[in-house]
């Protein structure tokens, strides 16, 4: 597809690599030259310097041309405008990334007559992803397929767990559910196993289960499970904005740390039944005073990864049971992780993922591509895929025991007539029904029939 991005930022510029190395045409608007030349020299793509909203620009873009443009800049009301203009001038789709929470209620009422198909809000999505974490305590990573009704969700075996040094073969003897391990990361590694796979102590298991029965899981696995009732936030930013009114109406207690007085006196209007404390919760004797260890869980979303990093590893080391991590330079997220901390978040990876599934399902409309979904796991080194299986795909109809699939393959769930099963060896797939299929993140499958061997 044709796709222009307006805006060369952090998310920009993520967005061009992604869809560039997808084989999308990728055009680039900026009014810095010198960070177009960067993207240029080291992305397959177009650029162009100037204003994005400007008419003038996106002709030299050629936007009447353009199946989709995404408007990435810092600016919700230039985004609105580029947006706005891009469908005036014939461009297919638009994007917009808007962050303001003021604004919400006049996308949903005005969303044709800004020439919309889709509004992404990063801070938004980071609160949707906490609040999930914080329902389940013991889970580092969740990821929702198949209309919600399946989760991917990421399990450590710490040290004396039930899990620790038993075969995959024997895991329903102690989860009493139907899962499939889909992935196992240890020590860096990443394995896509079989039955005989041992489990050790240190491993973090990717298990695919029913929504109904996560729950279940998280209790037969013996994983300890206490429910959050109490929440510290360190940093009043946006994503503490969606999440504190989430986790309020649930019936969690939250307080906030917010060293900036004009934010803590909006934050107090907004919420009168959070705490919110004008503090530097950055510092230690502040957070001892404000019982740091009394919490069930705390998130750190200051405006730095570092200081968010250090607070974080503080807090775990307290022993408060649950910790989320917000950062924004997702390049350091593996070597977070490797120091310990357990559930990170990041609003730019979570914008950009959003796009891209929004582009892909363009494209399966479009009858270019046959994936309907993705999600990446491990750090980037395990793809979770949904494919549509139809009338031409191999394989229909047979026991998946009978089915050759490609070394390294996992189909990890498929729903038929709106009913999810985890496959086993006499599970089939039939026309019309959705796989979610399991592999290494450097393998190229872009359609169903690409996973079997023969």
């Amino acid at each position: 597809m044709n796709i222009i991005i307006v805006g060369d930022g952090k998310v920009g510029a993520a967005l061009a690599a992604q869809l560039s190395s997808e084989k999308h045409d990728v055009t680039i608007i900026d009014s810095d030259p010198q960070v177009l030349n960067e993207s240029a020299e080291l992305l397959d793509v177009m650029a162009v310097v100037g204003n994005g909203a400007a008419m003038a620009t996106l002709q030299e873009a050629r936007v009447e041309t353009a199946d989709l443009l995404i408007a990435a800049t810092s600016r919700d009301e230039l985004n609105l405008l580029t947006c706005l203009t891009a469908k005036k001038l014939g461009c297919g789709h638009t994007i917009a990334r808007i962050r303001n929470p003021e604004y919400t209620d006049q996308l949903v009422a005005m969303r044709e007559e800004l020439g919309l198909s889709l509004t992404v809000n990063p801070e938004q999505a980071a609160a949707h992803e906490a609040y999930q974490l914080l329902q389940f305590p013991s889970v580092l990573k969740r990821e929702s397929f198949a209309k919600g009704r399946v989760e991917i969700v990421a399990i450590p075996v710490n040290d004396g767990s039930n899990l620790a040094d038993i075969p995959l073969h024997k895991l329903y003897e102690i989860a009493r559910v139907k899962v499939l391990v889909c992935a196992v990361e240890r020590q860096g590694e990443v394995h896509i196993p079989g039955g005989s796979f041992v489990l050790r102590a240190g491993d973090t298991l990717f298990v695919t289960a029913a929504l109904h029965d996560l729950a279940q899981l998280v209790r037969n696995l013996g994983l300890v499970e206490h429910k959050v009732k109490s929440l510290l936030i360190i940093g009043g930013s946006r994503i503490a904005f969606y999440l504190t009114q989430r986790c309020l109406d649930s019936g969690i207690h939250v307080r906030i740390l917010e060293r900036d007085h004009d934010r803590c006196v909006r934050l107090a209007e907004t919420f009168p039944k959070a705490a919110i404390i004008e503090a530097d919760g950055s510092r230690q004797e502040v957070l001892d005073a404000q019982g740091l260890t009394a919490f069930d869980a705390v998130i750190t979303l200051t405006g730095m990864d570092e200081e968010n990093v250090v607070l974080s590893m503080l807090a775990q080391h307290l022993g408060v049971s649950k910790v989320i991590t917000k950062i924004n330079r997702v390049e350091y997220d593996q070597l977070f992780r490797k120091v310990g901390l357990g559930s990170i978040i990041s609003p730019k990876a979570l914008c950009c993922s959003n796009i891209v599934r929004y582009v892909r399902a363009m494209s399966t409309a479009s009858g270019s591509a046959g994936i309907l979904a993705l999600h990446t796991i491990v750090d980037g080194k395990v793809e979770a895929l949904e494919f549509r299986a139809d009338a031409n795909t191999r394989h229909c109809d047979q026991p998946l025991k009978d089915v050759p699939l490609k070394e390294g393959i996992l189909i990890s769930c498929i729903t038929h007539h709106g009913s999810t099963v985890i496959p086993k060896g006499d599970s089939r797939f039939h026309p019309g029904d959705t796989l979610v299929v399991v592999t290494a993140g450097d393998r190229a499958i872009t359609a169903l029939d690409d996973i079997f061997a023969d």
